[in-house]
């Protein structure tokens, strides 16, 4: 990522600020002054120290899809930017607006699952136990940098593209916390991985980290699926080189995406908005009106987060046949490594039981 060194130079003395009150808030954690609670059963956090972007959702999904079939698994989410306040089980009849739309999305697509939104993990934790007693292990969404809670196993993600070792505290760069907090982490995985990465990249980034001797460092990319209208994920489409793509998104970052429509479509128009951005009636309106005058070809296309906040306008979207597809994402680990992951996890778990 580009970095315009003149904002990062006018801003370092309010970043340095910023870096002095982390620092002192996490000492106190660290010498007992603000006490962090622990938990009697395995909590496992998946975070980061930058703001947005990393690839969270799909990892905690991956979590979801190994776990599940052994464990009685739970995912609780502060549920940024929904409209409802306090702790909140989330039914798959919510909407976007009363849970988030991440949580919105894990409890579509893990109907069987618990997921809870709090604004204090350390409310909602026992809050969550309490209505769901059979739950033996939370992920937690993007907890990395709240200390309240001692998690089991601290997961850090970082994009190959936007290392954390290569930015810079806010508001002159986007880390949330000092570079130093990465050693807090048990697994760190540099996410969002390009294509070509080779061998000799991954030992550079590997000597930027410098991970510590108890660190587990993976990488991992993306794995995309057929795109499916978002109404009804029966019906799907492959991308082809004549689809003209009108992508929808508001995601923090829509390059890694990009790069991948780039090499499978024509991209026609890119229609951006700020990260968790809910959708107004002169949005849809615009929408309706480029697909008034869109090709046949042309397809219409968002991320399974985005559209969780589109199915607020559904009456809209049906009743003018606007067709949008989502397009659903896994998590692939490099160098054969997914197994190696999935194992450590476990193990994790076995050794808290035991």
């Amino acid at each position: 990522m580009k970095k315009n060194w003149f904002a990062i130079i006018l801003l370092s003395p309010f970043s340095l600020l910023f870096a002095g009150l982390i620092t002192l808030r996490n000492i106190f954690y660290e010498t007992g002054l603000l006490k962090a609670t622990s938990f009697n059963l395995p909590i496992i956090n998946v975070g980061n120290l930058s703001v947005g972007g990393t690839g969270k959702t799909p990892h905690i999904e991956h979590l979801i899809r190994l776990l599940s079939p052994y464990i009685n698994v739970a995912t609780l989410s502060r549920g940024y930017k929904r409209k409802s306040k306090g702790f909140r089980l989330i039914s798959t009849r919510d909407n976007a607006k009363e849970s988030g739309d991440e949580p919105l999305q894990f409890k579509t697509k893990y109907p069987n699952i618990p997921v809870a939104v709090s604004e204090s993990r350390n409310i909602g934790i026992p809050l969550l136990v309490k209505h769901h007693p059979e739950v033996e292990t939370i992920l937690l969404d993007d907890a990395f940098q709240h200390r309240s809670v001692v998690p089991g196993l601290n997961i850090l993600l970082t994009e190959q593209n936007n290392l954390f070792t290569d930015d810079f505290l806010m508001p002159a760069g986007r880390l949330r916390e000092p570079r130093i907090s990465y050693e807090r982490a048990n697994v760190i995985i540099v996410t969002k991985c390009n294509d070509d990465i080779t061998v000799e990249d991954m030992e550079k980034i590997k000597t930027k980290i410098n991970p510590l001797p108890f660190q587990k460092l993976f990488y991992s990319k993306y794995k995309y699926g057929p795109p499916y209208y978002i109404f009804d994920n029966s019906i799907k489409v492959n991308l082809a080189e004549d689809h003209r793509v009108v992508l929808i998104s508001g995601i923090a970052n829509v390059q890694y995406l990009l790069s991948y429509l780039e090499k499978k479509a024509t991209i026609e128009n890119i229609v951006k908005y700020e990260d968790h951005h809910y959708f107004t009636s002169i949005e849809l309106e615009y929408f309706k009106k480029m697909y008034d005058q869109s090709a046949d070809n042309t397809l219409f296309l968002t991320t399974e987060k985005d559209a969780m906040r589109l199915a607020l306008h559904k009456d809209y979207l049906v009743a003018n046949k606007i067709p949008v597809f989502a397009l659903p994402i896994e998590v692939d680990f490099l160098n054969g490594e997914g197994k190696q992951f999935d194992e450590y996890v476990k193990s994790f778990l076995h050794q808290f039981k035991s």
